[in-house]
């Protein structure tokens, strides 16, 4: 019963947390394997932003009783954020799941899954189920371990991207390559901070993840540093609030934030070529962190800023502490420090009362803003969330008519931008093998992905590479490195 398999739904944050999870289990002499079917342990680390997320999981987990049927010591998990929102609920739903782990006891899984291997091999006649879901102070400091591919043949590295919605569950899985060893990892996300004081009147996650904590600063630049001796050239920084780190723990020196003191550090590391972090909220925007963007190299010229609406009254009713002019100051400050940013947002169409007036406001803000990318969603009810009480509910195909809006402005917006790329060379830092068996990829600062020709050597390499086709979604390029074969 050592083998065990992670599947994850959602966002960045869960991505982070199954990694960290996978190491832990590999430190206790667990295998962490790409084949479910070769697996004696599935784990579901799972997202309840949006129902359909959690349906999902639902689903899969129903999905593997059958196979608890025909094996009665194959052992499902679940792990995350609707482990902490429904609990010991779910196994009236599943009664086969033996695991439930909420979002501060990722630390206990290898814990709990050595109990329950014990209770197998001594014979137990009664299914032991465990659930654990109880606050911990200091959680936030244990998802400071990574698995990377070159700590484990066959395990791959860099996490497939997820959708913020939840729709796109990913696993960790291996990476091809050209030889038998593998790839090394050269992104890498580091946590900073867990929970949400912000209590939007859509969202569930001061519920899941609880009241904000930050990890203390010496020990992520730690991390950052050790990372960067195993390889890892580009550092995400995650939190809820990513913004909001440290503000109870750090002073504020020389009108500089303990957000951009970390900034600052990371951007120190020597081995460290770049640094993006996400998700911020508007008001963490103050002067230093957009200064910040013209003084620390490292620092990409990319922002995730939410923004959620352009109306100014359902902005209120979704509890936002901004308007549409100070999001769009905000904005605008940003473009006059680097005029080359990239936005990217996220907008939810269809609150309860959203007006036809409201959506042309959030639809003019969304077009002046010009964003490079955009997750757009149709407003899910979620209960136990202000929002759910709220009278006029947005009727299903008016949200889908406004969802449509907006994303056809996107892809026109995108195209535009990846227009104004052809002819010109941009830095790229190389990942590795395309999935696609198109070559190698990597990212620009910009976070726009590129195929290329390429040569293992080049992967954690920053090079240069002329963009030469687009799509509205990658671009395609050629290397131009002088008398350097590809």
């Amino acid at each position: 019963m050592n083998r065990v398999f992670i599947k994850t739904y959602g966002c960045q944050m869960n991505e982070r947390d199954s990694e960290a999870v996978a190491a832990m289990l590999r430190a206790r002499g667990y295998r962490i394997v790409q084949d479910e079917n070769a697996c004696d342990v599935m784990l579901l680390n799972t997202c309840s932003v949006r129902d359909m997320a959690e349906q999902k999981a639902i689903g899969k987990a129903g999905y593997l009783s059958q196979r608890k049927k025909r094996n009665p010591r194959f052992v499902i998990g679940i792990l995350g954020c609707m482990a902490q929102n429904r609990g010991a609920a779910l196994l009236d739903a599943l009664p086969d799941v033996d695991l439930i782990v909420g979002t501060q006891k990722f630390h206990q899984v290898p814990d709990h899954l050595d109990n329950l291997r014990a209770a197998q091999e001594a014979g137990a006649v009664l299914p032991t189920r465990i659930v654990d879901i109880a606050e911990e102070a200091g959680s936030q400091n244990t998802i400071k371990d990574h698995l990377l591919p070159q700590d484990e043949p066959g395990r791959a590295g860099t996490p497939l991207p997820a959708d913020a919605s939840g729709s796109q569950p990913s696993t960790l899985n291996s990476q091809p390559g050209s030889g038998s060893e593998p790839l090394p990892q050269v992104t890498a996300f580091v946590s900073i901070q867990q929970g949400c004081n912000m209590d939007c009147a859509f969202c569930i996650v001061p519920k899941t993840r609880g009241d904000e904590r930050s990890r203390p600063m010496d020990e992520i630049v730690r991390e950052c540093e050790e990372l960067a001796d195993r390889g890892v050239r580009e550092i995400t920084l995650l939190g809820q609030i990513v913004t909001s780190y440290g503000r109870r723990d750090y002073q504020h020196t020389g009108g500089v934030s303990p957000f951009v003191q970390l900034l600052e550090r990371v951007n120190a590391i020597s081995g460290i070529r770049r640094i993006r972090f996400t998700s911020p909220h508007p008001r963490g925007f103050k002067d230093d962190l957009v200064a910040a963007y013209g003084r620390l190299e490292k620092l990409c010229e990319y922002v995730h800023l939410p923004m959620q609406s352009g109306s100014d009254r359902i902005l209120r009713l979704m509890n936002r502490p901004y308007s549409r002019d100070r999001y769009r100051q905000i904005v605008d400050d940003l473009r006059r420090v680097r005029p080359d940013m990239y936005f990217s947002t996220d907008i939810i169409v269809g609150f309860p009362g959203e007006t036809a007036e409201d959506f042309e406001q959030t639809r003019a803000l969304f077009e002046a803003c010009n964003y490079d990318m955009a997750y757009i969603f149709k407003y899910s009810i979620r209960s136990g969330t202000p929002a759910a009480e709220l009278a006029d509910q947005v009727p299903d195909e008016v949200k889908e008519e406004r969802n449509q809006i907006l994303l056809r402005l996107l892809e026109q917006n995108s195209d535009r931008r990846n227009a104004t790329l052809l002819g010109t060379t941009q830095e790229v830092l190389v990942e590795g093998p395309d999935k696609k068996g198109l070559g190698y990829m990597g990212r620009t600062r910009g976070n726009r992905i590129v195929h290329f020709a390429a040569h293992e050597r080049l992967i954690g390499e920053l090079v240069p590479v002329k963009i030469n086709r687009a799509s509205t979604a990658v671009l395609y390029g050629e290397l131009e490195l002088a008398g350097v074969e590809p």
